[in-house]
């Protein structure tokens, strides 16, 4: 079990740092894949390239499927699967690029930009937003990590890029740098009609298994929680204090249960991963 430490303390003599495979595996961090998801769609050039080329409103859980066999995969797998994951996500991506519209606004600017599954910063903004919001719910669960653990763990992630587009130098060196290229980074997103429909489709599916409508007003009022203000208003989502304090009440259920669940129990959606891109290759890996 990772267990919480003070931010700032050593760990345990003779104990090496904790990585992304002492991380990644916990099942808990998929409760922070909506905030990805929708920190993703911020990004105009992302936001667009999803809207043409993904369809929430038919497949609502495409999307989260498809990321979280990729990161378990680069993450926890083997070369083989590896190798796998960022094939099928390239073939994914072939067809995801487009330029920006001939149409423009009052002032000349294009009413959608130009966009490219391929372009690296695009790609290290999609793996930024899956490292803070992973990195964000495990700190609410199990606390701060030691700072010798949390740097390496920040190092680690960046393979969710340099698997794909993203040269190894383009992921920020330590985590001071990455504050600021996040903090840089917020302060360019935007959102229009058209990604705010996408966000719409997301949160609230209208098709989809009926289990995923029932949880949905709980992984809305989470999604929404684990945003900062800014971030809320670029979607126009509501929040209110009602809405904070049931949100400090799930944290507060999910720090007391979740830690305590064992380990395989924790670690089942990684190996459901794992299993079903092994089951995807072709003979011969």
């Amino acid at each position: 079990m990772v267990t919480a430490s003070s931010a700032g303390t050593e760990p345990a003599v003779g104990r090496a740092p904790l990585g992304i495979r002492d991380i990644a595996p916990e099942s808990v961090l998929v409760l922070a894949g909506g905030r990805a998801i929708l920190l993703q769609l911020a990004n105009p050039a992302v936001g667009h390239g999803v809207a043409r080329h993904s369809d929430f409103a038919t497949r609502p859980l495409n999307r989260l499927h498809g990321t979280l066999a990729y990161v378990y995969a680069v993450t926890c797998g083997t070369p083989i699967d590896r190798a796998a994951a960022v094939r099928r996500v390239a073939l994914a991506h072939r067809p995801v690029h487009g330029p920006a519209p001939d149409s423009a606004d009052p002032v000349g600017h294009p009413t959608a930009p130009a966009y490219n599954a391929f372009d690296p910063r695009l790609q290290l903004w999609v793996a930024a937003t899956l490292y803070d919001s992973a990195t964000r719910m495990h700190n609410l669960v199990y606390g701060p990590l030691a700072d010798i653990d949390a740097e390496a763990v920040y190092r680690d992630y960046g393979v969710l890029g340099t698997a794909l587009q993203v040269p190894p130098g383009l992921w920020p060196a330590d985590r001071a740098a990455f504050e600021d290229y996040w903090r840089a980074e917020v302060g360019t997103l935007a959102t229009d009609g058209t990604t705010r429909a996408v966000a719409d489709q997301l949160l609230h599916p209208a098709r989809g298994p009926i289990g995923l409508r029932l949880v949905m007003p709980l992984a809305r009022l989470l999604t929404t929680g684990l945003l900062e203000p800014a971030e809320r208003d670029l979607f126009a989502l509501p929040w209110s204090p009602g809405r904070q304090r049931r949100f400090d009440r799930l944290i507060r259920l999910v720090r007391v249960v979740y830690p305590r669940l064992p380990r395989w129990v924790r670690h089942a959606p990684m190996r459901h991963y794992l299993r079903l891109g092994r089951e995807a290759q072709p003979p011969g890996g």
